[in-house]
């Protein structure tokens, strides 16, 4: 048996991890071969040699983050961007993805990554290439699991920045917007928000209300407490009004980046209330360093249970982490929409329970 392997979508920590599992699974249980295909589907796009992964290739990988294999997430087959005559131009290589795959001498391809690339994985499926799927994004927002490897360090890397943020804004009498990843799903906002002691928590599943914002801020003041922390998902909105947006689908291939709510938030807050505000936009940091072991032990699972799927020839099937337990499920069901954070559910009912704001 022969296996690949690609990572797709944004990086993070913890896919080296789930490469590393995959290998030594399936070399110490079966003694199957296994290749990484580079930068996510790319390497099939392009015909470029797959990347041999042994023991020694894995060797030491367990505490990096990214990927030794390499992703992207721009490599769409079904609507790929190319360059022809001075234009650009997108075209459906998904056939030469199939030919390509073929051209390996693979038996099965293992998929890591988030909801764009698990559909995309499922479309294969379709064409002929038998698929598994590992579920992949600090977001946390893929759903029929209850976590994804990448988010635990991703809220560890923010919580630490809150932490330090506290005692400059303390010192200089500011507050500081900080401004974190969470395109559509707020759990990294929320849950290192209250484990940062944020005073504002603005999430895309509750729109906000400006004015909930200046009254806490505001009574805050009152209180002699002249310095607050408000931390805002990237994909927040307020209530009369959209998601700002960095860069638009049409110009990212077909990918839409969001960013700039914080500056804006720290303008109205400036302009407001007269209060004095600074903008921190944690950006890649969040993906990037040294995997929490929680994020190695669930990626380390999560590979040797996609192996265990190809034992069983459960094509179709995802991994995923259902209470203690790694199970595996159709990835039409992580597909069909995003787990988002329930405004009326607990959690943000802790928040709330906590004093903080999140925006109604």
């Amino acid at each position: 048996m022969k296996i690949a392997i690609s990572t797709g979508g944004g990086d993070c920590p913890g896919l080296n991890a789930v490469i590393r599992g995959v290998v030594r699974s399936a070399i110490y249980q079966y003694g199957w071969e296994v290749i990484g295909i580079r930068d996510g589907l790319d390497g099939l796009v392009h015909g470029w040699d797959p990347i041999p992964l042994g023991l020694d290739q894995v060797k030491g990988i367990l505490s990096r983050g990214g990927t030794i294999i390499g992703t992207t997430n721009k490599g769409n087959p079904f609507c790929y961007e190319l360059e022809e005559n001075g234009r650009k131009v997108v075209r459906d290589l998904s056939a030469r993805v199939v030919e390509n795959f073929r051209k390996t001498g693979a038996d099965a391809l293992v998929m890591v990554g988030g909801d764009g690339t698990l559909g995309i994985g499922k479309r294969l499926m379709e064409l002929g290439i038998p698929c598994v799927f590992v579920p992949k994004t600090i977001d946390c927002d893929v759903a029929a699991t209850d976590t994804t490897f990448g988010y635990h360090t991703a809220v560890h890397i923010v919580t630490e920045a809150l932490d330090r943020l506290h005692t400059t804004a303390e010192s200089h009498r500011r507050a500081m917007v900080v401004e974190v990843m969470g395109r559509y799903a707020g759990w990294i906002a929320l849950e290192a928000g209250i484990a940062g002691s944020a005073d504002v928590i603005l999430l895309p599943e509750i729109p906000y209300d400006l004015d909930a914002v200046f009254h806490k801020l505001e009574t805050r003041k009152k209180l002699g407490r002249n310095f607050s922390v408000v931390v805002v998902a990237e994909g927040a909105l307020p209530k009369e009004g959209s998601r700002v947006v960095a860069v638009s689908a049409e110009q990212n291939a077909g990918v839409e980046r969001l960013g700039g709510v914080g500056a804006m938030v720290a303008h109205q807050i400036e302009q407001g209330l007269g209060i004095e505000t600074r903008t921190v936009v944690l950006g890649h940091v969040q993906r990037g360093g040294t995997p929490t072991h929680t994020d190695r032990i669930l990626g380390s699972r999560f590979g040797v249970g996609a192996v265990e799927l190809i034992r069983r020839k459960e094509f179709g099937k995802m991994v995923a982490l259902r209470g203690q337990q790694i199970v595996s499920v159709p990835v039409k069901d992580a597909i069909n929409h995003l787990r988002l954070v329930d405004p009326d559910g607990q959690l943000v009912a802790t928040a709330e329970a906590l004093g903080i704001c999140c925006g109604r």
